[in-house]
């Protein structure tokens, strides 16, 4: 049975810190700020506050974070219904993953459709889609129709993508341009420990995905070359319904993580050479794992 996404449980934690803290409408809540302070990744730590901007709890501003909207006497009421919605929402939008990647859905859908097959109100519907669009795997239309974006279905196509990365991955460490972003490997360092040390456990499949995507795309980034970045994006969002449903199985999660862990230790320590051998031999053994399940 696959576990349930961190996001209402931060979501809980961000509100129970508010009130324990006697904050006000308009104060600012720092992303790293709650991170640390619940242990966790910055990820879900971010998605619990979108969820909450969308019930009017909190507000983001360009370029400065997320703020407090509502005073600590309206929140009581406004967390049962906002943790419920987001637990309902999870729940439908991997069910729609599942059924995309199966065939049960066409590759157009209108929402008067979406609406009925999943028993949702309009609202709702519109957030699940909106946050699948952001994720590139679906496009709205003119009027109300979507369609869903190709996506590797296959298990030959699963592979070629496989090996499509692990060839970029490890040239993209091996190019003169490439300069090491210490900020950025710390960042991902971060968040593949604590995916390591029990977030296999119980993070989202999605929290799961966008945690090693960042792994593997901040890698690239530091090619400078942004041609090889797009082309890490582009299968990576080709690849994300597939990964979603294999990522049902968390067993090899930890030895997945630690070996992540230990390409950042040599890239760290100037070992360019090692760290894009063992990049190419990861990438390639993880797809051995994983094709025979699909």
């Amino acid at each position: 049975m696959p576990r349930k996404s961190l996001t209402p449980q931060i979501a809980g934690s961000i509100l129970r810190y508010v009130k324990d803290n006697h904050m006000r409408s308009g104060e600012h809540l720092p992303l790293q700020m709650l991170a640390d302070a619940f242990r966790v990744s910055r990820a879900p730590v971010k998605s619990a506050l979108q969820h909450l901007e969308t019930r009017g709890v909190v507000r983001a501003q360009l370029n400065r974070g997320y703020f407090l909207t509502v005073d600590l006497v309206h929140l009581k009421e406004i967390e049962v219904s906002a943790l419920e919605d987001i637990e309902d929402e999870e729940a439908i939008y991997f069910r729609m993953a599942e059924e995309r990647l199966a065939g049960k859905l066409t590759e157009r859908v209108t929402e008067n459709e979406l609406m009925r097959r999943y028993d949702l109100p309009r609202t709702k519907l519109l957030r699940i889609l909106h946050r699948i669009s952001e994720e590139g795997w679906i496009e709205r239309l003119p009027g109300n129709g979507w369609v869903f974006n190709p996506a590797l279905t296959s298990k030959k196509s699963y592979e070629d993508g496989y090996v499509f990365r692990a060839v970029i991955e490890q040239q993209a460490m091996l190019l003169p341009t490439f300069v090491i972003d210490m900020e950025g490997l710390k960042r991902v360092r971060n968040s593949q420990s604590r995916l390591r040390d029990g977030g296999y456990e119980n993070w989202s499949r999605a929290e799961i995905f966008k945690a090693n995507n960042d792994f593997h795309e901040t890698l690239v980034a530091c090619s400078q070359n942004e041609f090889f970045l797009d082309s890490i994006r582009r299968i990576n969002r080709l690849r994300r319904l597939i990964e979603y449903h294999i990522t049902i199985d968390r067993s090899r999660l930890p030895t997945q993580t630690s070996e992540h862990l230990q390409i950042l230790d040599l890239i760290e320590d100037g070992r360019l050479n090692e760290a894009a051998a063992f990049l190419y031999t990861h990438i390639m053994g993880a797809a051995r794992i994983k094709a025979p399940q699909i």
